[in-house]
Protein backbone atom coordinates (compact mmCIF):
# COMPACT_ATOMS: atom_id res chain seq x y z
CA UNK A 1 0.00 0.00 0.00
CA UNK A 2 1.59 3.57 -0.69
CA UNK A 3 1.94 6.03 1.96
CA UNK A 4 0.53 9.05 2.11
CA UNK A 5 1.90 11.90 1.95
CA UNK A 6 2.02 14.35 4.04
CA UNK A 7 0.93 18.08 3.99
CA UNK A 8 4.23 19.33 3.98
CA UNK A 9 5.73 17.34 1.89
CA UNK A 10 2.42 17.52 -0.80
CA UNK A 11 2.89 20.92 -0.72
CA UNK A 12 6.82 21.12 -1.22
CA UNK A 13 5.88 18.86 -4.26
CA UNK A 14 3.30 21.28 -5.80
CA UNK A 15 5.74 24.19 -5.50
CA UNK A 16 8.71 21.93 -7.42
CA UNK A 17 6.46 21.32 -10.32
CA UNK A 18 5.35 24.93 -10.64
CA UNK A 19 8.64 26.36 -10.68
CA UNK A 20 9.46 23.89 -13.41
CA UNK A 21 6.63 24.64 -15.21
CA UNK A 22 7.42 28.29 -14.65
CA UNK A 23 11.21 28.09 -16.11
CA UNK A 24 9.75 26.48 -19.36
CA UNK A 25 10.18 22.94 -18.22
CA UNK A 26 6.57 21.79 -19.68
CA UNK A 27 4.69 18.61 -18.52
CA UNK A 28 6.78 16.18 -20.42
CA UNK A 29 5.47 13.52 -17.55
CA UNK A 30 2.09 14.39 -18.77
CA UNK A 31 2.26 12.84 -22.41
CA UNK A 32 0.83 9.88 -23.65
CA UNK A 33 3.51 6.62 -24.05
CA UNK A 34 4.07 5.50 -26.85
CA UNK A 35 3.50 2.22 -27.45
CA UNK A 36 4.73 1.49 -30.90
CA UNK A 37 8.48 2.91 -29.29
CA UNK A 38 7.90 0.54 -26.54
CA UNK A 39 7.03 -2.65 -28.73
CA UNK A 40 10.01 -1.37 -31.15
CA UNK A 41 12.86 -1.46 -28.02
CA UNK A 42 11.43 -4.36 -26.67
CA UNK A 43 12.29 -6.39 -29.95
CA UNK A 44 15.43 -5.04 -29.38
CA UNK A 45 16.39 -6.08 -26.00
CA UNK A 46 13.84 -8.21 -24.91
CA UNK A 47 13.26 -6.96 -22.06
CA UNK A 48 11.93 -4.07 -22.13
CA UNK A 49 7.74 -4.22 -21.17
CA UNK A 50 5.28 -2.80 -23.35
CA UNK A 51 1.99 -0.79 -22.22
CA UNK A 52 -0.98 -1.59 -23.91
CA UNK A 53 -4.22 -0.32 -23.01
CA UNK A 54 -5.26 -3.43 -20.96
CA UNK A 55 -2.03 -2.19 -18.97
CA UNK A 56 -1.51 0.92 -18.85
CA UNK A 57 0.70 3.28 -17.33
CA UNK A 58 1.03 4.07 -13.66
CA UNK A 59 -0.23 7.23 -13.23
CA UNK A 60 1.54 10.05 -12.26
CA UNK A 61 0.89 11.42 -8.20
CA UNK A 62 -2.24 13.65 -8.52
CA UNK A 63 -0.18 16.70 -6.87
CA UNK A 64 -3.10 19.58 -8.29
CA UNK A 65 -6.35 17.99 -7.75
CA UNK A 66 -7.24 17.23 -11.54
CA UNK A 67 -8.53 13.89 -12.59
CA UNK A 68 -5.72 11.50 -12.67
CA UNK A 69 -5.89 9.40 -15.92
CA UNK A 70 -4.89 11.83 -19.02
CA UNK A 71 -5.23 9.29 -22.01
CA UNK A 72 -3.61 11.94 -24.30
CA UNK A 73 -2.91 16.01 -24.49
CA UNK A 74 -5.62 17.75 -26.92
CA UNK A 75 -3.56 20.12 -29.20
CA UNK A 76 -3.67 24.07 -28.97
CA UNK A 77 -6.63 25.79 -31.02
CA UNK A 78 -5.08 27.83 -33.67
CA UNK A 79 -5.61 31.53 -32.89
CA UNK A 80 -8.78 33.07 -34.85
CA UNK A 81 -8.41 35.30 -37.61
CA UNK A 82 -7.80 38.80 -36.37
CA UNK A 83 -11.14 40.76 -35.76
CA UNK A 84 -11.76 44.46 -37.29
CA UNK A 85 -10.39 47.41 -35.55
CA UNK A 86 -12.74 49.23 -33.43
CA UNK A 87 -12.91 52.97 -33.17
CA UNK A 88 -11.24 53.87 -29.04
CA UNK A 89 -14.51 55.72 -28.19
CA UNK A 90 -16.77 51.86 -28.74
CA UNK A 91 -13.85 49.84 -27.02
CA UNK A 92 -15.49 49.62 -23.67
CA UNK A 93 -19.13 48.78 -25.36
CA UNK A 94 -17.50 46.36 -27.62
CA UNK A 95 -15.58 44.79 -24.45
CA UNK A 96 -19.21 44.72 -22.39
CA UNK A 97 -21.06 42.87 -25.04
CA UNK A 98 -17.87 40.22 -24.95
CA UNK A 99 -18.74 39.98 -21.35
CA UNK A 100 -22.79 39.68 -21.62
CA UNK A 101 -21.87 36.72 -24.39
CA UNK A 102 -19.88 35.04 -21.52
CA UNK A 103 -22.63 35.74 -19.28
CA UNK A 104 -22.55 32.95 -16.53
CA UNK A 105 -20.31 30.76 -18.71
CA UNK A 106 -20.91 26.71 -18.06
CA UNK A 107 -18.84 25.89 -21.31
CA UNK A 108 -15.70 23.76 -19.49
CA UNK A 109 -15.60 22.38 -16.11
CA UNK A 110 -14.38 24.99 -14.89
CA UNK A 111 -16.96 26.49 -13.92
CA UNK A 112 -17.97 24.27 -11.40
CA UNK A 113 -15.63 25.52 -9.08
CA UNK A 114 -15.55 29.30 -9.68
CA UNK A 115 -16.68 31.91 -7.40
CA UNK A 116 -16.99 34.14 -9.66
CA UNK A 117 -15.86 34.82 -13.52
CA UNK A 118 -12.80 36.62 -13.85
CA UNK A 119 -12.95 38.60 -17.02
CA UNK A 120 -10.60 41.89 -17.03
CA UNK A 121 -9.41 44.65 -15.48
CA UNK A 122 -8.30 48.38 -16.95
CA UNK A 123 -7.94 50.43 -19.58
CA UNK A 124 -10.02 49.53 -22.68
CA UNK A 125 -7.97 51.72 -24.54
CA UNK A 126 -4.33 50.35 -22.93
CA UNK A 127 -1.23 50.69 -25.12
CA UNK A 128 -0.14 47.74 -22.96
CA UNK A 129 -1.97 44.64 -22.15
CA UNK A 130 -0.85 41.58 -19.74
CA UNK A 131 -2.01 38.27 -20.21
CA UNK A 132 -1.40 35.81 -17.23
CA UNK A 133 -2.57 32.39 -16.72
CA UNK A 134 -5.84 31.36 -14.33
CA UNK A 135 -7.06 33.68 -11.45
CA UNK A 136 -6.52 32.20 -8.35
CA UNK A 137 -8.35 32.50 -4.60
CA UNK A 138 -8.09 36.16 -4.48
CA UNK A 139 -9.58 36.67 -7.99
CA UNK A 140 -11.97 34.33 -7.80
CA UNK A 141 -13.26 35.63 -4.60
CA UNK A 142 -12.83 39.45 -6.13
CA UNK A 143 -13.56 38.76 -9.74
CA UNK A 144 -10.70 40.81 -10.86
CA UNK A 145 -7.75 38.77 -12.17
CA UNK A 146 -4.35 39.74 -10.20
CA UNK A 147 -5.28 41.27 -6.95
CA UNK A 148 -3.49 38.89 -4.73
CA UNK A 149 0.30 38.71 -3.81
CA UNK A 150 1.23 38.40 -7.54
CA UNK A 151 -0.74 41.32 -8.27
CA UNK A 152 1.01 43.18 -5.99
CA UNK A 153 4.22 42.39 -7.26
CA UNK A 154 2.27 43.00 -11.03
CA UNK A 155 0.98 46.73 -10.14
CA UNK A 156 4.69 47.37 -8.33
CA UNK A 157 6.28 46.13 -12.08
CA UNK A 158 3.48 48.66 -14.11
CA UNK A 159 4.82 51.20 -11.80
CA UNK A 160 8.19 50.40 -12.43
CA UNK A 161 7.43 51.34 -16.19
CA UNK A 162 6.19 54.45 -15.32
CA UNK A 163 2.33 53.73 -15.51
CA UNK A 164 -0.15 53.08 -13.17
CA UNK A 165 -2.51 49.65 -13.08
CA UNK A 166 -5.43 52.33 -14.95
CA UNK A 167 -3.76 52.47 -17.88
CA UNK A 168 -3.22 49.21 -18.89
CA UNK A 169 -5.55 46.29 -19.78
CA UNK A 170 -4.82 42.96 -17.62
CA UNK A 171 -6.68 39.61 -18.86
CA UNK A 172 -5.97 35.68 -18.24
CA UNK A 173 -5.75 32.74 -20.65
CA UNK A 174 -8.77 31.33 -18.65
CA UNK A 175 -11.96 33.50 -16.92
CA UNK A 176 -12.34 30.45 -14.13
CA UNK A 177 -9.63 29.56 -11.48
CA UNK A 178 -9.14 25.80 -12.08
CA UNK A 179 -8.73 23.61 -8.93
CA UNK A 180 -5.63 23.75 -7.13
CA UNK A 181 -4.37 26.59 -9.21
CA UNK A 182 -3.49 23.86 -11.42
CA UNK A 183 -2.28 24.87 -14.98
CA UNK A 184 -5.61 24.73 -17.17
CA UNK A 185 -5.70 21.91 -19.17
CA UNK A 186 -5.99 22.26 -23.18
CA UNK A 187 -9.65 21.76 -23.15
CA UNK A 188 -10.27 24.67 -21.12
CA UNK A 189 -7.41 26.93 -22.38
CA UNK A 190 -9.24 26.38 -26.06
CA UNK A 191 -12.29 26.41 -24.86
CA UNK A 192 -11.65 30.35 -23.10
CA UNK A 193 -9.08 31.71 -25.67
CA UNK A 194 -11.72 32.69 -28.44
CA UNK A 195 -13.06 35.28 -25.84
CA UNK A 196 -9.84 36.56 -24.41
CA UNK A 197 -8.62 36.75 -28.67
CA UNK A 198 -11.52 39.15 -29.06
CA UNK A 199 -10.58 41.46 -26.10
CA UNK A 200 -7.20 41.72 -27.50
CA UNK A 201 -8.67 42.70 -30.94
CA UNK A 202 -10.45 44.98 -29.38
CA UNK A 203 -8.02 46.59 -27.17
CA UNK A 204 -5.51 46.56 -29.53
CA UNK A 205 -2.55 47.48 -27.22
CA UNK A 206 0.99 48.41 -28.83
CA UNK A 207 2.51 45.84 -26.69
CA UNK A 208 0.76 42.58 -25.16
CA UNK A 209 3.23 41.42 -22.37
CA UNK A 210 2.42 37.36 -21.91
CA UNK A 211 3.18 36.49 -18.17
CA UNK A 212 4.32 32.91 -17.91
CA UNK A 213 4.92 29.80 -19.92
CA UNK A 214 1.15 29.35 -20.27
CA UNK A 215 0.14 32.80 -21.38
CA UNK A 216 2.73 32.15 -23.75
CA UNK A 217 1.87 28.79 -25.19
CA UNK A 218 -1.78 29.69 -25.98
CA UNK A 219 -1.15 33.32 -27.76
CA UNK A 220 1.73 31.83 -29.64
CA UNK A 221 -0.53 28.74 -30.17
CA UNK A 222 2.76 26.45 -29.90
CA UNK A 223 4.66 25.41 -26.61
CA UNK A 224 7.94 26.12 -26.03
CA UNK A 225 10.37 26.37 -23.00
CA UNK A 226 9.85 30.25 -22.30
CA UNK A 227 13.96 30.81 -22.59
CA UNK A 228 13.15 30.48 -25.57
CA UNK A 229 11.03 33.12 -26.26
CA UNK A 230 12.11 35.35 -23.57
CA UNK A 231 14.32 38.07 -24.86
CA UNK A 232 13.34 38.97 -27.72
CA UNK A 233 9.93 40.73 -29.14
CA UNK A 234 7.01 38.52 -31.63
CA UNK A 235 4.46 39.89 -34.37
CA UNK A 236 1.54 39.37 -32.81
CA UNK A 237 -1.85 40.10 -34.50
CA UNK A 238 -0.23 43.74 -35.90
CA UNK A 239 1.21 44.08 -32.11
CA UNK A 240 4.08 43.95 -30.18
CA UNK A 241 4.79 40.53 -28.08
CA UNK A 242 6.78 40.31 -25.32
CA UNK A 243 7.48 37.15 -22.93
CA UNK A 244 8.40 37.45 -19.03
CA UNK A 245 8.12 35.64 -16.34
CA UNK A 246 4.85 35.31 -14.07
CA UNK A 247 4.56 36.94 -10.91
CA UNK A 248 3.70 34.41 -8.92
CA UNK A 249 7.37 32.75 -10.00
CA UNK A 250 9.23 35.94 -9.49
CA UNK A 251 7.38 35.60 -5.56
CA UNK A 252 9.00 32.23 -6.14
CA UNK A 253 12.36 33.11 -7.07
CA UNK A 254 12.84 36.77 -6.53
CA UNK A 255 16.58 36.38 -8.03
CA UNK A 256 14.88 36.21 -11.81
CA UNK A 257 13.43 39.81 -10.63
CA UNK A 258 16.19 41.32 -12.79
CA UNK A 259 15.86 38.91 -16.27
CA UNK A 260 12.20 40.36 -16.13
CA UNK A 261 13.29 43.76 -15.59
CA UNK A 262 14.94 43.63 -18.63
CA UNK A 263 12.02 41.66 -20.43
CA UNK A 264 9.72 44.88 -19.43
CA UNK A 265 12.29 47.23 -20.43
CA UNK A 266 12.08 45.36 -23.79
CA UNK A 267 8.34 46.80 -23.65
CA UNK A 268 9.01 50.10 -22.56
CA UNK A 269 11.37 50.95 -25.71
CA UNK A 270 8.69 49.57 -27.86
CA UNK A 271 6.05 51.93 -26.32
CA UNK A 272 8.61 54.70 -26.07
CA UNK A 273 8.75 55.18 -22.21
CA UNK A 274 11.52 56.67 -20.32
CA UNK A 275 14.25 54.21 -18.98
CA UNK A 276 14.34 56.60 -15.97
CA UNK A 277 12.82 53.98 -13.85
CA UNK A 278 14.74 51.74 -11.81
CA UNK A 279 14.82 48.04 -11.57
CA UNK A 280 13.15 46.60 -8.86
Amino acid sequence: MARQLDAATREALVERVRFYRDLGLTEFYRRPVDAALLAAEADETQSAPVYTEAQPPIARPNFFGEEPAISARKSITAPPEIGGAVPASDRAAALQIIRDELGDCTRCALHKGRNKLVFADGDPNARLMFVGEGPGADEDAQGLPFVGRAGQLLNNMIAAMGLKREQVYIANVVKCRPPGNRTPEPDEANTCTPFLFRQIDVVRPQVLVALGATAATYLLGHRQPLAGLRGRVHAFRGMQLIVTYHPAFLLRDPRQKKEAWADLQMAMKELGLSKAATSR
